[in-house]
C-alpha cells in the first residue's frame, strides 16, 4: 500500500470538495442505468456513491425510497420509519428527496428534534424502543450517511424492523425494484413538495437525543466515569454526534472536553487520509492526527466517524489503539464485568478480525461467534441476547445493556468510547494497557490488511512453514458464505476477499510470531493468490 505524501497533514485547500457543485449535480445529473456504476447498488452498508460520478443523485433517492414504501406494504410493516442522517454535504438534498416521497406514500415519519443530526446507532434504539413487546405497528429506519467516506459521497440505508442492517434478501428485493424505477424514469414513483411534505399529518418529530442519552446509563456504567473524575476527550470528527456529547457530558456530570466542534461539509479540519484523500475514519492514525497530538492531555480519549457508528481510542501509553487491540480489550472487559449476561452469551467477530480475540473468548470459557464480513451478520444474535458483543476489525462494534437485553442491532460508536471510559475508572488501567496486558498472557500478534489480486482455490500445503489446519470459505459461527478464503495455520493465518467497490483482492493477515512471521505469510498468500488466479484463467 502506497502512502501518500500528504497522509497525516492538513488538507490542502485544492482537495477540498465543492459544495455548490456537487448539490447541483445531485439534482441535474441523471443516471443511465446502462451503465452498472450509475444503478442503484447495495453493499454491506447501503447504497453509496458521489453525485459528480452520477452514483448518488436525486433520482437514485427517489427510485429508493418508494421501493422501501413498496417493501413496507409487501411485508405489512405500518409503525412509524425513524429517519436520520449525517453531515455531509449530500446528506441535506437526499433528506429532502426522502421525505418528499414518504409523505406522498402516507407513511409516519420521525424526524430529529432539536438537532439535525441523527447517528447510526440513535435511530437503531429508536427503532428497538418502538417495537419492544410489539407484534404489530411495527417501526424501521432509514439513515442517510456514507459512513466514515470522503466528502463528495452520499449514502442512503434501511433498517427493517429489527433495528440493523437489512440482509441481502431485503436489499436485494429493494436495489432491484428501485433499478426498474429508474429504467422507467420514475414512473411509479410518488412524491410531493418538500414543504407540503413537512407539514403532512404523517410528519413528526422525535427526541432522538434525549431518549438515546437518558438510557447510556443501562449499557455503560456512567456513574463509576463521573465518580472516578477522569479527564475525557472526543473528537466527534465533524459528525452526527455533535451534539450528543455535550448532552452526554451534562447529563453524566462528566468532564469531558470536546476538542473540535466543527460542522463543515468540507471536513476541511480533517488531517489526510493514506492515499490522500479526507476521510473521517477513527480507526487511520493518518485521519486521527489531531486527537492523537492531544492523548497527553486526558486520561483517555476518543473519536466516532460522520454517523458515529464507529470508534477511534486513544490512550497516553499507546495513541490510538488498533481496533483488533481495542475489540480484544472489550471482550475482556465486558465478560468479566457484566454479572447480568447470561453464561451462555457467546463473542461474536467477523472472520477477519484477529485471533486474539479467539484466545480471549477461550480464557473466558465463552463461545466464539465467527461471521462473514458486515455487521448484518450479528443483528440476530444481538436482538436475541445471545451475543454479549459484536466486533469488527474496521472499528465498528456494539454490546448488551448491562442487565443483558438487546441496546442497538447496528454499530455504535458512542457506547464503545464511553465504555473505555468505564475501563479506565473502574480498572485502574486504560485499554491499551490490558491489551499489553493480555498479550503477555496469550501472545502478541502482528495483523495488517493489503489490497492485491486474489483467489477461490488453494491447492497449497502449508503457509509461512506451518501446516495449513483449515480452509474456510463459510464462516464457522452461521455458515454463511464469507465471500473469500481463509487459511488458517498454527500460529497465524490469512484471508482473501473482494474489495466490493474495486477490482482487487483485500488480504488480510495476523501472525503471533512477529512482524518477519506476518511478512512471510503476506508473500506466500500473496503468491497463492496468484497462482490460483493463473490457474483459474488456463482452467477458463
Amino acid at each position: 500500500m502506497t502512502i501518500n505524501p500528504a497522509a497525516g497533514k492538513p488538507a490542502d485547500p485544492s482537495i477540498l470538495v465543492n459544495v455548490p457543485k456537487l448539490v447541483t449535480a445531485y439534482y441535474e445529473l441523471r443516471p443511465d442505468v446502462s451503465d452498472p456504476r450509475q444503478r442503484v447498488v447495495f453493499g454491506t452498508s447501503g447504497h453509496r456513491g458521489s453525485a459528480m460520478e452520477v452514483a448518488f443523485n436525486e433520482w437514485h433517492i427517489l427510485a429508493i425510497t418508494q421501493a422501501i414504501c413498496d417493501y413496507r406494504k409487501l411485508q405489512n410493516i405500518d409503525g412509524p420509519l425513524f429517519l436520520g442522517m449525517d453531515t455531509h454535504a449530500l446528506s441535506e438534498p437526499a433528506f429532502a428527496s426522502a421525505i418528499e416521497v414518504l409523505a406522498a406514500n402516507s407513511v409516519d415519519v420521525m424526524l430529529s428534534e432539536g438537532t439535525p443530526y441523527t447517528p447510526t446507532p440513535a435511530v437503531s434504539h429508536a427503532v428497538l424502543l418502538h417495537n419492544r413487546a410489539r407484534k404489530s405497528g411495527l417501526a424501521d429506519g432509514i439513515v442517510i450517511t456514507p459512513s466514515h467516506n470522503p466528502p463528495d459521497d452520499g449514502g442512503f440505508k434501511y433498517d427493517p424492523p429489527h433495528g440493523g442492517p437489512a440482509d441481502s434478501s431485503v436489499t436485494s428485493w429493494i436495489e432491484s425494484k428501485a433499478n426498474v424505477f429508474l429504467e422507467r424514469g420514475l414512473d411509479g414513483v410518488k412524491r410531493t413538495q418538500f414543504a407540503k411534505a413537512l407539514r403532512a399529518p404523517t410528519t413528526h418529530k422525535h427526541d432522538f437525543l434525549s431518549a438515546y442519552v437518558s438510557d447510556l446509563n443501562n449499557v455503560v456504567d456512567m456513574n463509576a466515569v463521573r465518580d472516578a473524575k477522569i479527564k475525557l476527550g472526543v473528537d466527534p470528527l465533524g459528525g452526527a454526534g455533535i451534539d450528543y456529547w455535550p448532552r452526554i457530558a451534562e447529563q453524566y456530570g462528566l468532564d469531558l472536553t470536546i476538542v473540535n466542534q466543527s460542522v463543515d461539509p468540507t471536513f476541511r479540519f480533517m488531517s489526510v487520509d493514506w492515499d490522500g484523500k479526507i476521510r473521517m475514519d477513527p480507526s487511520s492514525t493518518y485521519a486521527m492526527q489531531r486527537l492523537i497530538a492531544l492523548k497527553d492531555k486526558f486520561d483517555i480519549a476518543f473519536a466516532s466517524d460522520t454517523d458515529h457508528d464507529r470508534h477511534g481510542i486513544v490512550t497516553k501509553g499507546s495513541g490510538l489503539l488498533p481496533p483488533n487491540h481495542y475489540l480484544s480489550a472489550c471482550v475482556s472487559y465486558l465478560f468479566a464485568n457484566r454479572p447480568n449476561w447470561s453464561e451462555d452469551v457467546a463473542v461474536g467477530k467477523t472472520v477477519v478480525s484477529s485471533s486474539m480475540i479467539d484466545r480471549v473468548s477461550a480464557r473466558l470459557g465463552r463461545r466464539l461467534y465467527e461471521v462473514p464480513v458486515g455487521f448484518k451478520w450479528f443483528v440476530e444474535g444481538l436482538l436475541a441476547g445471545r451475543l454479549g458483543f459484536g466486533g469488527e476489525e474496521s472499528a465498528g462494534s456494539s454490546f448488551l445493556r448491562r442487565d443483558g437485553s438487546v441496546w442497538t442491532t447496528d454499530k455504535d460508536g458512542i457506547v464503545p468510547c464511553l465504555l473505555s471510559a468505564e475501563i479506565t475508572a473502574r480498572a485502574g488501567k486504560d485499554p491499551g494497557e490490558i491489551y499489553r496486558e493480555l498479550t503477555r498472557e496469550l501472545g502478541d500478534p502482528v495483523y495488517e490488511r493489503i489490497d492485491a489480486p486474489a483467489p477461490s482455490d488453494i491447492h497449497a500445503a502449508e503457509v509461512a512453514g506451518q501446516p495449513i489446519q483449515k480452509i474456510l470459505t463459510t464462516a464457522p459461527g452461521d455458515g454463511n458464505p464469507i465471500g473469500g478464503i481463509k487459511v488458517i495455520a498454527r500460529d497465524g493465518w490469512f484471508a482473501a476477499r473482494p474489495s466490493g467497490t474495486e477490482e482487487i483482492y483485500k488480504i488480510y493477515a495476523e501472525s503471533f510470531l512477529g512482524q518477519n512471521h506476518l511478512r512471510q505469510i503476506e508473500e506466500e498468500a500473496q503468491t497463492i493468490v496468484s497462482e490460483t488466479l493463473a490457474r483459474s484463467a488456463q482452467a477458463a
